[in-house]
Formats: structure tokens, C-alpha cells, sequence
């Protein structure tokens, strides 16, 4: 019996995965960048926290982390090249979503770093800027200090920078989803939120 409800489970699939395939075409939805997956699951977000299409974005990086099977990593990943400020001062920022990350409260300090720069219009010159925001928003200012200055901080800092690298041929603009580290989704004009949310999730089942 359980053989039997098995195989009409497949049966059943397999029209969908048939539709979705034909649904998303490479070369108009998506591309193939590496010949060779990643061991793992994951979707990467590239993005900045200056790049105003990145803030608007965050509805749909929501949406697709709610969608995401369980076995799927979603990561932010904070790039450095943006010509709205330094280098230094991107990387000071990504410092800070990392400290974000280590309280447990990345998805709140993220959109204040976010409201900071796109609804205040508030320039983000330093460390001291990002600390402020934190401490707004309920960090004690000795813990973002000791944590800013961490060795597991600044060593997150390097593997996001890493990530950066790895794919700046393909990530030339943000925000950009690198998924299973083969397959970068393309989002047309004429695709409305759900269908980007669908594209991801199919990427993320494409070995």
C-alpha cells in the first residue's frame, strides 16, 4: 500500500515539475554560471544597504525565505563596490549586519540600517553611525562594540567578502540571487512578486 501511495505521489509530481520546467527557460529566467552545484542548498542575495531597488527588494527577499524548503540556506550577502561611499565604510556595514546576525535580530537591524539611509536620507560615515542606529534600537553600546571587534566578526566579514569575489564576474549590479552556485535567476519586466518567488524556489531545487 505504501509502494502504491508512493508512486502515485510521483506520478503526481511529475506534471508540475514538467509545468515548472517549462515555465522557467534558461536564458530568459535564469543562467547557468558553474558547471557544478554546491554541495549544500543555498540561496545568496547579493545586495547593498545604499542600492535603493536592494530596500524595495525586502519583500520579496521575505516572501522567499517564507517559501524556501527547510533543507535551503538563505544568505545575505553585502557588497562592497557601490560608488554611494567607500569601500571601508560598505565593510564597516557589512561588520555590523554580522553583529546583527550574532544577536539574533538581523532581520530588525537590517531595515533600520536600511530606514536609516532611504527614509531618514541620514549618511552613514563610520562605525559610530551603525552603532547609533544599533543602539536606537535597543543594543547596549558596549556589547556592538565588543562584538564589532570580535574575531568571529571580522572572520565573517573576510567569508562574505570571499563570496563577493567568487562571483564579481556575474554580480555586476544589485540585488542579484545566486542560487546552488550554478544558476543566477534573471527577473524580467512582466514577472509580478510571485512569479519571482517561484523562479527562486524552482532554482533552488535544480541540482
Amino acid at each position: 500500500m505504501k509502494k502504491l501511495l508512493l508512486l502515485l505521489s510521483i506520478t503526481l509530481l511529475m506534471p508540475l515539475q514538467a509545468c515548472a520546467q517549462e515555465k522557467w527557460r534558461e536564458g530568459t529566467h535564469y543562467k547557468t554560471i558553474s558547471e557544478q552545484a554546491t554541495e549544500k542548498k543555498e540561496v545568496l542575495e547579493f545586495f547593498s544597504f545604499w542600492c535603493p531597488h536592494c530596500f524595495n527588494s525586502e519583500p520579496l527577499v521575505k516572501e522567499i525565505k517564507t517559501k524556501l524548503a527547510d533543507d535551503v540556506e538563505f544568505k545575505k550577502v553585502h557588497v562592497n563596490f557601490m560608488g554611494f561611499t567607500s569601500a571601508a565604510i560598505q565593510d564597516d556595514a557589512t561588520k555590523a549586519m554580522m553583529v546583527a546576525r550574532e544577536l539574533d535580530k538581523a532581520d530588525e537591524l537590517n531595515q533600520a540600517i536600511f530606514k536609516y539611509i532611504h527614509e531618514s536620507r541620514s549618511a552613514i560615515t563610520g562605525l559610530s553611525d551603525l552603532k547609533n542606529i544599533f543602539v536606537v534600537n535597543g543594543v547596549e553600546p558596549d556589547e556592538f562594540d565588543k562584538m564589532i571587534s570580535s574575531f568571529g566578526v571580522k572572520s565573517r566579514l573576510n567569508m562574505n567578502n570571499k563570496s563577493v569575489q567568487k562571483y564579481r564576474e556575474y554580480v555586476s549590479s544589485v540585488p542579484n540571487f545566486i542560487v546552488n552556485g550554478k544558476y543566477q535567476a534573471t527577473f524580467t519586466r512582466d514577472m509580478e512578486l510571485d512569479e519571482m518567488v517561484d523562479l527562486i524556489v524552482f532554482l533552488s531545487n535544480k541540482k
